[in-house]
């Protein structure tokens, strides 16, 4: 050690020297960080539990409404105009239901839930996930149920229809359907015909029963179409995000904007439920109802929701 300057040597080995009021100091620091963090995270946690985040989804049964939450993430139901979590996923990426984009209801009532983080459709049964397709999907971003309880699923990543036959001795099956460009939303009508909205250069298909494909709007004439229903006179109607609208499509194929605007922000999925056609909007965090005359009234708001929600059992976590 240089000792040239004999004030300089002791200062800096002192400097260097924690001391122990130091350490106390920093552990105080330390505990209070660590305790904000576990509060942040509690209220964090508590928020998700009174208000949607992301509702991409929307299905109905009878007077109960499920909605698929990409960011909660998980799956609501709303009774009563009341919203509780009816299953949690994990925020840990590539775990169940980590990434929910689709919801059906089976005629039984069971729901259906499409997870692109798994690459998996899921049967929620006594609050348990089941998986029908043992990651047999890609991106799955829309779910049609036919007569048998069969399953008609649109895959965004492999660009096709697939077909997941619940029913029969080797059930589940998967199996291609038919190929789709860039498929979204489906919808079979009463012919058991698939309408499908594509995000390629015809925005509107049907397939029939055959399956064979046949365009019905061409050209790109909606913003960023998500879903499509279909009402008892054969109308069809398409959520349409980037347009803040939702468009009906007569028989002949012409297309026009049905409602437009606010509240609507961001209109994605859609269902019916009776005559109401409703609608989930993640920008809105809200679902939405459109009655016959194209009025929108809410039915679940964003802070309209309950804490009281069914614990997932830990042996499904």
């Amino acid at each position: 050690m240089n000792r040239s300057n004999p004030l300089r040597w002791p200062l800096a080995a002192f400097a260097r020297r924690p001391t122990s009021v130091g350490n106390g100091l920093r552990a105080i620091a330390s505990s209070a960080l660590f305790a904000a963090a576990i509060c942040l995270a509690s209220a964090t946690s508590h928020a998700d539990d009174e208000s949607f985040q992301y509702p991409l989804a929307v299905a109905a049964h009878g007077d109960t409404i499920y909605v698929a939450d990409r960011k909660l993430p998980g799956v609501w139901k709303i009774e009563d105009g009341k919203p509780s979590v009816y299953y949690r996923g994990e925020k840990t990426f590539r775990t169940p239901l980590n990434a929910p984009r689709c919801v059906a209801v089976d005629a039984e009532g069971r729901v259906l839930v499409g997870d692109s983080a798994t690459r998996e459709v899921y049967r929620i049964e006594e609050g348990k996930l089941v998986p029908l397709t043992k990651g047999g999907i890609g991106i799955p971003l829309g779910i049609a149920v036919d007569r048998a309880g069969d399953l008609l699923v649109s895959d965004l990543e492999l660009n096709r229809i697939v077909k997941v036959t619940l029913s029969g001795d080797d059930a589940p099956r998967v199996e291609k359907y038919v190929d789709v460009p860039a498929p979204a939303g489906v919808f079979l009508d009463q012919e058991d015909r698939l309408w499908v909205v594509s995000r390629r250069t015809d925005a509107l298909l049907r397939v029939s029963s055959e399956r064979k494909v046949e365009v019905i709007v061409t050209g790109r004439v909606f913003g960023f179409p998500h879903a499509v229903l279909l009402d008892g006179e054969g109308t069809a109607y398409l959520s349409d995000g980037y347009g803040k609208a939702v468009w009906k499509v007569d028989g002949e194929g012409k297309a026009a904007k049905w409602v437009s605007g606010e509240p609507l922000l961001n209109p994605v999925g859609m269902t019916w439920q009776g005559e109401k056609l409703l609608v989930a909007d993640p920008h809105a965090k809200a679902i939405f109802q459109i009655d016959p005359q194209g009025k929108i009234s809410t039915v679940a708001p964003s802070m309209a929701a309950t804490s009281s929600a069914p614990v997932r059992p830990a042996a499904d976590r």
